[in-house]
């Protein structure tokens, strides 16, 4: 993580104010389930630094039983994306402070700044405009440049401070290998037959494996199943509201996904994963590199994550190479 040696903006730790016992923060996160993952430890950071502070995160919906399950947020306020006519919710009573964890700006910085709050905590944007804030570096990684942001108005945040608590509820297949072969954009999906020559593999090996995906991936999950030639109940897409993939997730031996949200459970977790990367490099998305139980294959091929074609980076990786390293991992970590 860069810190003050950076040439951006230098270290306030001893000059921040903490916030007085009823002030209300409200963060803006209106993202996906990995973007509230990586943001954790600066969420954290936050909730450190301002103690009495009520703090309001808005953010899709579906993400509030993981946002409360941080420990750093009081409420969540529904907002999905910067677009339509919900994009600006009112928050619950004046706003002492606003933080932009969504991004460099400068929509969201103007949608925080309208909320009228005493300060703005984001990245320098001239046009928002907000010059007081540290530069934008694209190439960082997605912790490392939020923990840098709130470190810069002075909360100490701590990049490894990713996990999250046992999900309270229950798995619907305890010790099981899940296989999720969804992603949201075309660019991040390996194949589905490669995805089913790692399930069939691992199956017959011994493992249970099961399929997720959301609604809108049942097809994608069906498939692979099929191919794979795993019994009908392998397949739980659609049939995993959040707080169950996350209890899913927790208590599986193995994960083997793409760059996505479940990928950061696995890691929120620490659960061992393999994880097929490409578009975006490893070094922005993904798991700490001192995680051993996290195996990334990467080709070293970039490109735009949200490409109508699957990546030909992401292409590279055969089915082969993911069963050896699937396999490496369940032997490594055995239940």
């Amino acid at each position: 993580m860069r810190g003050a040696g950076d040439g951006r903006l230098p270290v306030r730790r001893a000059v921040v104010a903490v916030t007085a016992r009823g002030d209300h923060m409200v963060v803006l996160r209106a993202l996906g389930l990995g973007d509230l993952l990586t943001a954790v430890p600066a969420l954290r950071a936050l909730r450190r630094g301002a103690p009495g502070t009520r703090i309001t995160l808005a953010a899709p919906p579906v993400l509030a039983p993981l946002a409360r399950a941080t420990g750093a947020v009081d409420r969540v306020l529904p907002l999905d994306g910067l677009d339509g006519p919900d994009a600006a919710p009112p928050p619950a009573g004046p706003v002492d402070t606003a933080v932009n964890l969504h991004g460099r700006g400068p929509e969201s910085h103007r949608l925080l700044a309208g909320l009228g709050p005493g300060r703005l905590l984001a990245f320098a944007r001239a046009d928002a405009p907000h010059t007081g804030g540290p530069g934008w570096d694209p190439d960082e990684h997605e912790v490392d440049r939020w923990c840098r942001l709130v470190t810069a108005y002075g909360f100490d945040a701590d990049r490894a401070d990713l996990l999250l608590p046992a999900p309270e509820a229950a798995s619907p297949a305890p010790g099981a290998v899940v296989v999720h072969p969804g992603a949201a954009f075309p660019a991040r999906r390996w194949p589905a037959e490669r995805f089913a020559a790692v399930a069939a593999a691992l199956a017959d090996g011994g493992a249970r494996v099961v399929v997720t995906g959301g609604p809108d991936e049942t097809s994608l999950a069906r498939r692979v199943v099929r191919l794979a030639g795993l019994p009908e109940g392998a397949d739980l897409s659609g049939r995993t509201p959040l707080p169950e993939l996350a209890a899913l997730v927790a208590g599986a031996r193995l994960v083997v996904c793409g760059d996505t949200g479940v990928a950061h459970l696995a890691t929120a977790h620490r659960t061992p994963s393999v994880l097929l990367f490409g578009p975006a490099p490893p070094s922005r998305w993904g798991p700490p590199p001192d995680r051993a139980e996290h195996r990334v294959l990467w080709a070293g091929r970039t490109g735009d994550p949200r490409g109508r074609e699957p990546c030909p980076g992401l292409l590279e990786i055969s089915a082969a190479e993911a069963v050896e390293a699937a396999e490496k991992a369940l032997a490594h970590h055995e239940p």
